[in-house]
C-alpha cells in the first residue's frame, strides 16, 4: 500500500516536472523534437533487457548519452537542435527495433503495467529533485538564453554549458515518465500541457503554473479512469491532455 501511494505521488511529481520542462521546450521551438528524443531510449532498453538489467536504467543511460551526442553535433555542425535530434532519433529507433521484440517492445513503447519497485522510486525522487532544482535555480538564465544566445553570452552566461545542462534535464524528464507512458507517449506529456498553458497564460509565470496544472490533472484523472476501466494508463492520460488542449482553443486570444 505504501509503495502504491508513493508511486502515485511520483507520477504526480513526474507530471509537474514534465509541465515545467515542457514550457522551455515549447519556447525553444523544440516541440516535435521532444517526441523524437524519447525514442532514443529504445536501444538502451534493448541492451538492458539483453543483459538482465532493469530497462529504466538502460533507457536513462542511453538518453543521457543521446543528449551528449546531440549537444556535440549541434556545437560542431551548427545544425539546428531539432534536426540533430531527428537524425539521432531515426538511428536509435532502427537500432532499438532490432534489439527489442514482442511484449518487451510493446511495454517500452506504451509503458508497462506493474508495481514500481524501491529502486525505481528512489531514482524517480532523485531525478525529480535534480530537475526541479535546475529549473528553479536556472530559470532567469534559461529565459535570457531563449530570448537571445548572444545577449546571454554578453551577460556572462556559458551558453554551451547551459544548453548541455538543459538537454540532460530534458533526458531525465523523459526517463522519469517512461514507466507510465512509454517511449511513444512521454514526449506528449511534455508538450501538450505546455502548449495548452501557452494558450491560457499571459506571462511565463502563469504558463508554468498552467502547464503543471494541466499535466497533473491529466495524470490523476487518467490514472483513476484507467484503474476503473482496467486499461493502460498512458493512452488515457494523453487523451485527457489532448481534450484539455482542444478546450483551450476556445479561449479568445487578446
Amino acid at each position: 500500500m505504501a509503495l502504491e501511494v508513493a508511486a502515485l505521488l511520483l507520477s504526480i511529481v513526474t507530471a509537474s516536472i514534465a509541465g515545467l520542462v515542457g514550457c522551455f521546450v515549447v519556447m525553444r521551438r523544440m516541440s516535435l523534437a521532444a517526441d523524437a528524443f524519447s525514442h532514443v531510449a529504445l536501444p538502451g532498453i534493448g541492451v538492458a533487457l539483453a543483459l538482465g538489467i532493469h530497462p529504466l536504467f538502460g533507457a536513462t543511460a542511453m538518453l543521457v548519452f543521446g543528449a551528449l551526442i546531440i549537444w556535440g553535433l549541434e556545437r560542431r555542425t551548427r545544425i539546428a537542435t531539432e534536426t540533430v535530434i531527428g537524425v539521432v532519433f531515426s538511428s536509435a529507433l532502427a537500432v532499438g527495433g532490432m534489439m527489442s521484440s514482442g511484449e518487451d517492445l510493446v511495454d517500452a513503447l506504451l509503458g508497462g503495467p506493474g508495481q514500481l519497485g524501491p529502486g525505481e522510486l528512489a531514482f524517480g525522487a532523485a531525478a525529480a529533485i535534480a530537475i526541479g532544482t535546475f529549473i528553479i535555480m536556472q530559470r532567469s538564465r534559461l529565459i535570457l538564453w531563449l530570448v537571445s544566445a548572444d545577449i546571454a553570452r554578453t551577460a556572462g552566461i556559458d551558453v554551451a554549458r547551459l544548453n548541455l545542462s538543459f538537454l540532460m534535464m530534458f533526458a531525465l524528464t523523459i526517463a522519469l515518465g517512461l514507466r507510465y507512458l512509454g517511449v511513444l507517449l512521454m514526449g506528449s506529456l511534455i508538450i501538450i500541457p505546455a502548449v495548452t498553458a501557452k494558450r491560457l497564460a499571459r506571462n511565463l509565470t502563469e504558463m508554468l503554473g498552467y502547464a503543471v496544472a494541466v499535466a497533473v490533472a491529466a495524470t490523476v484523472a487518467g490514472t483513476y479512469l484507467a484503474h476503473r476501466a482496467h486499461r493502460p494508463t498512458g493512452p488515457i492520460i494523453i487523451t485527457i491532455g489532448a481534450v484539455l488542449f482542444v478546450a483551450s482553443l476556445f479561449k479568445r486570444t487578446r
